[in-house]
């Protein structure tokens, strides 16, 4: 996806490969009734089918399922306990995703649920396991829907918004545009429900402490909610390299009218998902093992391949899945880091040996890569 074009910031939108869409609550669910606010879910589920018959991946990150799980167990109003949340949750999510089923079914596009906590993003091994699926679903053509697993997290690890679940979402499919619709059309220069002359920033090409300001402080100043969230959200996602945008959600195809040019503001992004991704397993993980690698495997990698288990002489370290590695020559010089798909005992057992043998030596049918491409950075190879 190229850089935002600052004449038509909207064809951002329309360019991006892999899209993470934010919803929430107060978009989705009818505050009178606490049901599904189903005509704007048609006409947003009308914009998802026009981006993926344009072969654009989608991924929802949606809000609503405590909202709905209060009205399903008749719950009282105000505030409610932690497992008076959980059991509204673990209600409310299987109306939640029924509701997307039905819709998105309607223009034949298949949804899967998939359910995060704070630690399924922070801890490697499940961050792994989360990207893996997600990818797996974006390349069966579904529709990933997902939600915090507030059944089970407790305050200790929960994202507290999902504005920066979004963004954890974004970084972890390597999305190019990150969309959080919002009730209001975007970043103002001040409080446009105070200020009359507060008038919306389209553009920002950088998230600096003077932006970051105008966003002013959180109502339980914990930075959960409103514009602060927003922001926090902005700059995890433009830490991986994508474009994010703030757009008012309450129109009946929001999508669409970004598009077109409606307003919103457009925080852009200054390097791809893919640079910014090899540039965190380059300088920001430590590698706990090392992979020697024979001159067939080298030239393989040199041509923009994977690491096949074939390519390996020697396995250095203990290292779980997931795990930055070095990757060496005969000589002991190192050529780059990646991250290993294998465990070091697991991958000690299969090095040297054909990737259709994997199964065979090790019991069960893991990945033909030893470390895929999109998971190495060469230094100079």
């Amino acid at each position: 996806m190229a850089s935002i074009d600052e004449r038509h910031p909207g064809q951002g939108l329309r360019l991006a490969r892999r899209v993470v869409i934010k919803i929430g609550s107060s978009l989705l669910v009818q505050a009178s009734t606490g049901r599904i606010h189903r005509s704007w879910l048609e006409a947003l589920c009308e914009d998802i089918a026009r981006m993926r018959s344009r072969g654009q991946q989608v991924v929802l990150v949606s809000s609503g399922a405590i909202a709905l799980g209060r009205r399903i167990l008749n719950m009282n109003e105000g505030i409610l306990r932690l497992e008076e949340s959980q059991a509204a949750a673990a209600a409310g999510q299987v109306a939640l995703a029924h509701a997307y089923s039905e819709t998105l079914s309607a223009s034949d596009l298949h949804v899967a649920q998939v359910l995060l906590t704070l630690s399924d993003t922070e801890q490697r091994r499940r961050y792994l396991n989360a990207r893996n699926t997600l990818k797996t679903l974006l390349d069966l053509g579904a529709v990933p829907v997902v939600n915090e697993n507030d059944t089970v997290a407790t305050e200790e690890i929960r994202y507290g918004d999902n504005d920066r679940l979004a963004a954890r979402v974004a970084q972890l499919v390597s999305a190019d545009c990150l969309v959080l619709l919002s009730d209001i059309d975007g970043l103002y220069s001040a409080d446009p429900g105070v200020d009359p002359d507060a008038r919306l920033i389209p553009l920002v090409k950088e998230l600096t402490p003077e932006i970051e300001a105008l966003a002013g402080e959180s109502r339980s100043g914990m930075g959960r909610g409103g514009m602060v969230t927003k922001l926090i959200a902005a700059r995890i996602a433009l830490g991986a390299g994508c474009h994010v945008a703030i757009a008012n959600g309450r129109l009946e195809r929001p999508l669409l009218a970004m598009e077109q040019g409606g307003r919103c503001t457009w925080f852009v992004r200054h390097r791809s998902p893919a640079a910014a991704r090899k540039q965190w397993i380059a300088g920001s993980l430590k590698p706990l093992g090392s992979f020697q690698l024979d001159e067939g495997a080298q030239t393989a990698l040199r041509a923009g391949k994977s690491l096949l288990p074939a390519g390996v002489t020697a396995v250095n370290g203990e290292f779980e899945r997931g795990d930055a590695v070095a990757l060496t020559g005969p000589d002991g010089r190192v050529l780059g880091h990646g991250l290993s798909a294998y465990t070091s005992v697991e991958a000690l057992s299969i090095a040297g040996c054909q990737s259709h043998e994997i199964a065979g030596i090790l019991g069960y049918g893991g990945r033909d890569e030893l470390i895929h491409r999109d998971d190495l950075v060469l230094f100079g190879v």
